[in-house]
């Protein structure tokens, strides 16, 4: 069947305020199936989800729904989120904070998606530590993740999607698309852009002017341009029974509206043909 994925960084509650209704259009026009989002704001009076998929047909759960205590900085940062086209079981979620990477409000939270017709799903809405300096931490991360994915892995190939703070020739991006290992462990998952992709994919540019102000503040250089937003499948040895082909990956909410450029990032948005039969 076919399944499209999507993922966003919706950038909290800062810059124009009509920018969370304008992804929700634009939601309702990619039709996805499965949604990871980051930097969602939840509080006991206000939903940022909900206005994000109203009238879209998903099912979501913020990790304010499932978590016992709420991180520091989530007030104003926001958390993490999942949205699915048929309704989900929450697997875990999982709080990344650590004691050299602390600054991570955002957890990533795993759920089964039963697929009409083909079976269980898991899906993994993630995110890691966004400082530039953290890779050390990210490498923890990914290893976490993926330690995630194996207590609740089903036959169907997981999909991972989310905001990795790094770009692909980072350690913790390379571990996840089986260039190396890290701690003597090795996975693979397709990094659907990679796989499908045109250009170089840039999701984190001066390009966008929600995304320049915090490049100055944060990296201090111009020009800046790079690709950490992703979506990845899992591969043939872990999901020997099924198969997951990437069919088409490109970029979402990109472009400005009325002058309202949507986010800070931009999103991924990937096609995947997937299946209880393994790949010829």
């Amino acid at each position: 069947m076919r399944l499209r994925v999507v993922t966003l960084n919706v950038w909290n509650r800062q810059g124009d305020p009509k920018r969370t209704g304008l992804i929700n259009l634009e939601l309702r026009r990619l039709a996805p199936d499965l949604v990871s989002f980051q930097e969602v704001v939840k509080s006991p009076d206000h939903s940022q989800l909900d206005e994000l998929i109203h009238d879209t047909g998903l099912h979501g759960t913020h990790q304010a729904d499932v978590l016992r205590s709420v991180p520091p900085h989530a007030d104003r940062f926001g958390g993490g989120a999942v949205a699915t086209r048929w309704p989900h079981r929450v697997e875990e979620v999982l709080d990344l904070r650590m004691s050299d990477a602390n600054d991570v409000p955002w957890c990533s939270l795993a759920v089964t998606v039963p697929l009409p017709g083909e079976g269980d799903l898991l899906f993994i809405a993630a995110t890691t530590s966004w400082r530039l300096a953290a890779e050390s931490a990210r490498e923890r991360q990914v290893v976490a993740l993926t330690d995630l994915d194996a207590r609740h892995r089903q036959p169907l190939p997981t999909v991972i999607a989310g905001d990795f703070n790094a770009t692909p020739e980072a350690a913790s991006i390379r571990y996840l698309t089986g260039l190396q290992s890290l701690g003597g462990r090795s996975v693979k998952y397709h990094d659907a852009w990679e796989v499908a992709g045109e250009g170089q994919g840039y999701t984190w540019s001066v390009d966008n002017p929600n995304a320049q102000s915090e490049i100055d503040r944060i990296v201090r250089q111009p020009r800046h341009r790079r690709r950490v937003d992703y979506v990845f499948v899992g591969s043939r040895d872990a999901h020997p029974k099924a198969s997951c082909d990437v069919q088409a990956a490109s970029l979402a909410f990109d472009l400005p509206v009325d002058g309202i450029w949507p986010s800070d990032h931009f999103g991924v948005v990937a096609d995947l043909e997937i299946s209880t039969a393994p790949s010829a």
